[in-house]
């Protein structure tokens, strides 16, 4: 199973009146692991970058101006995605703004909710009433989010993909129980296992052995001594 952890950094909040994106970072996970890749890519949104969104990310005019337009990364960012999962925080707001670009352009689908696993909403269904920020969430889970000075899409997608998995029960979520559906019971759920390791020879020293047979010699009525 392939699943895409997505962050997106913007001009503001409002797609629909004239906000762009900036940035995009994503993170490959399959079957919940992190498998090493990932696509990130800085956006020249083709508007001035306002003060308050750049104090948030620190990504300047100056800086973003030589970057490509959304248009000429529209195909290979699709591409990363495929039609797998796509695991976001607040998923509602970084749709908005990746839906809004899609539209700009010809012949690219629009992005459905239904492949948004939101981890707000998964955050708030195992916390009631708790903070599910990102950094509440990595102090929740004593992630390191040090490094996290400003918001950063791809930084945030990497700390989001520990995160997401810690609220779907961590990295070793096979030594779990799964309920059957024939009762009650619990059952073992499925556990990713892989090649076998062959055993490793292992003869005990004279020292070791020595030290044994003074063991057993000490102990009185061992069951193996009875008769009975």
């Amino acid at each position: 199973m392939r699943e895409i952890v997505l962050d997106t950094e913007t001009t503001g909040f409002k797609a629909n009146e004239g906000d762009r994106l900036v940035e995009i970072g994503c993170i490959e996970l399959v079957n919940h692991i992190p498998t090493g890749r990932h696509y990130h890519v800085y956006v020249n949104p083709e508007r001035a970058m306002p003060e308050d969104a750049f104090k948030v990310h620190g990504l300047s005019d100056e800086f973003l101006k030589d970057k490509p337009l959304f248009a000429a990364i529209a195909r290979e960012f699709c591409d990363f995605i495929g039609e797998d999962m796509l695991v976001i925080h607040n998923a509602a707001f970084d749709l908005s703004f990746l839906n809004a670009e899609l539209a700009r352009l010809d012949g690219f689908p629009h992005i459905a909710m239904e492949r948004a696993i939101d981890t707000v909403r998964l955050a708030r269904g195992k916390f009631p009433g708790a903070q599910v920020s990102l950094d509440a969430l990595c102090k929740r889970f004593n992630i390191d989010n040090s490094a996290r000075i400003k918001h950063g899409a791809l930084l945030d997608a990497e700390l989001l993909a520990e995160v997401y998995l810690e609220l779907i029960g961590g990295r070793q979520q096979g030594l779990g129980l799964a309920g059957s559906e024939a009762g009650d019971s619990l059952v073992a759920a499925p556990q990713m296992r892989g090649p076998a390791r062959p055993p490793r020879p292992h003869q005990a020293s004279e020292a070791e052995q020595a030290a044994h047979a003074a063991f057993v010699a000490k102990l009185k009525d061992a069951i193996w001594l009875r008769g009975d």
